[in-house]
């Protein structure tokens, strides 16, 4: 199971999610995690790339029903067990969140 750490723009702007948002980043996770367990080839539908002039910096972008797709910005950090992807998640929220990855 990868490793995880959340920075605390992330908890801000997490906290600021409706539930039924959260919920949705939630099953994004499970498929992420799974995708990261398998060797880091993710699916197409969680739309994860780099982000534009920012070094190692990605994002991963789910649907959050009606509205704004969601979208979250994170980063590999160093292993905490050895062969283990540790993520360090950086934003969550809408398109905004791109101005400061």
């Amino acid at each position: 199971m990868p490793t995880y750490e959340t920075r605390a723009r992330f908890n801000a702007d997490h906290r600021r999610l409706t539930p039924e948002q959260r919920h949705r980043f939630r099953q994004a996770v499970t498929a992420f995690v799974h995708d990261l367990r398998a060797g880091g080839n993710f699916r197409t539908g969680l739309r994860v790339k780099r982000v534009q002039r920012s070094t190692g910096v990605y994002e991963i972008t789910w649907s959050m029903g009606s509205g704004p797709a969601g979208r979250a910005t994170w980063e590999y950090g160093p292993e905490r067990r050895p062969g283990t992807p540790h993520v360090i998640w950086r934003r969550i929220g809408s398109h905004d969140i791109l101005t400061g990855p």
